[in-house]
């Protein structure tokens, strides 16, 4: 069965053409710059690539385009007929409380989608607009939306709720929902079958460590508690995203002349590691600063490792037994440096890397643990679109 994994954004469509249930992947691109004056595509099969630039006034277009192209003889036709795809899988970011997994498309799931855009309206309203095209152009295909949000949903009563007025969440739904959660997910049934143990027999701590950061607490195989809320913006320093802080800084600034954009902007846009160096949101750019002695930029890097680390002690009491770490996303797979500085000084919760092993785990799968250590440390590389059209796979075979 053919399955084709969609991820929507504002300007740009990224893709993945599996072959299931094997989880081959026959073709993959990003189709950018969507209503602007100029679109490009980068296309990749078969060890090969090809680009091709275009005007895509919408996502329909691009969408047309990007089908276009998987059965065109000049980017390798993957395909012969766009009929051949069965299925199309999602990423939807939010679903609020109304999902606790994957879904097949049908009215009442886009209606859902659409009313829970004002808690993403970066990100719903794209994903939106992607389903839509996928239908007017593959209607015979099974549409299936994937929540970031699902895999939180198991979160408990007293995890998930602010201490604010209880008629806030009765009226507006405001609590903690978590994202990520298709990655840590995956990770997590990852660590277990490394640890050949049962999915649900497992406690760990999940570090999806990228621009975006967030952790999970995993209590036997099921999300517990995670570190960001209502929106993406709470808990880990991130590339530009502030992570916790004190929330009357916005009422300070706001007795300042901030204003709702500038504070929105300020928070998602402006902070994080960025704010913090002054020069830059990407933790491979900090090291290089920080090797030659910018001292900001090794500020930015060790507020990032203590926050995790921070959480880590956090989530350890939460959990009661923690039976391994897991890092993941572009900085938890790749940032030798800073997995060190988090799991260093330890002993409390029996971390201890083997540094030789950290130090050559990068871009794959690895334990990066000492034989001494009671709690194991992996590095699993994420595959959120294979794990969509896993769960796309299931529901429509």
């Amino acid at each position: 069965m053919k399955i084709l994994v969609i991820n929507a954004g504002s300007s740009s469509i990224k893709y993945q053409l599996y072959e299931m249930p094997q989880g081959t992947v026959i073709a993959k691109g990003n189709l950018e710059r969507i209503g602007e004056e100029m679109g490009k595509l980068t296309h990749q099969y078969d060890s090969q690539e090809y680009t091709t630039e275009t005007p895509v006034a919408d996502h329909e277009i691009g969408m047309a385009f990007i089908l276009e192209t998987l059965v065109s003889e000049k980017a390798g036709a993957v395909i012969k007929d766009i009929a051949e795809i069965q299925a199309v899988g999602h990423r939807v970011v939010h679903g609020g409380d109304e999902f606790s997994g994957s879904n097949i498309i049908d009215d009442n799931v886009l209606a859902s989608i659409e009313k829970f855009a004002d808690l993403a309206p970066l990100h719903n309203p794209p994903n939106l607009t992607g389903i839509r095209a996928a239908q007017h152009k593959l209607p015979k295909a099974t549409q299936v939306a994937c929540f970031d949000t699902a895999f939180h949903a198991s979160i408990p009563e007293v995890a998930y709720m602010y201490a604010l007025p209880y008629e806030l969440y009765e009226k507006y739904r405001v609590r903690r929902y978590g994202f990520h959660g298709t990655s840590h997910r995956y990770v997590a049934r990852r660590a277990a079958e490394l640890m050949k143990k049962g999915k649900y027999d497992v406690n760990l701590i999940t570090c999806h460590l990228g621009n975006g950061c967030s952790m999970a607490a995993v209590k036997n195989g099921k999300s517990v508690d995670t570190s960001m809320g209502l929106t993406p913006l709470e808990g880990l320093v991130m590339g530009t995203r502030s992570g916790d802080f004190d929330p009357a800084i916005l009422f300070y600034l706001a007795s300042k002349g901030y204003d709702i954009k500038d504070l929105n902007t300020l928070c998602n846009k402006k902070s994080g590691l960025l704010g913090i160096s002054g020069e830059s949101n990407d933790m491979r750019n900090l090291t290089e600063k920080a090797a030659q002695g910018d001292k900001r930029a090794q500020l930015a890097i060790d507020i990032f490792c203590y926050r995790v680390k921070k959480y880590i002690g956090t989530y350890t009491a939460v959990l009661g037994r923690l039976d391994a770490v897991v890092f993941t996303g572009g900085i938890g797979e790749n940032a030798t440096a800073a997995r060190a500085a988090i799991c260093s000084d330890m002993p409390q919760i029996g971390i201890e890397l083997d540094q030789k092993l950290n130090d050559t785990v990068l871009r794959r799968e690895g334990l990066i643990s000492s034989d001494n250590s009671d709690v194991a440390v992996y590095v699993i590389p994420t595959n959120e679109e294979g794990a969509i059209a896993a769960d796309t796979y299931e529901l429509t075979k």
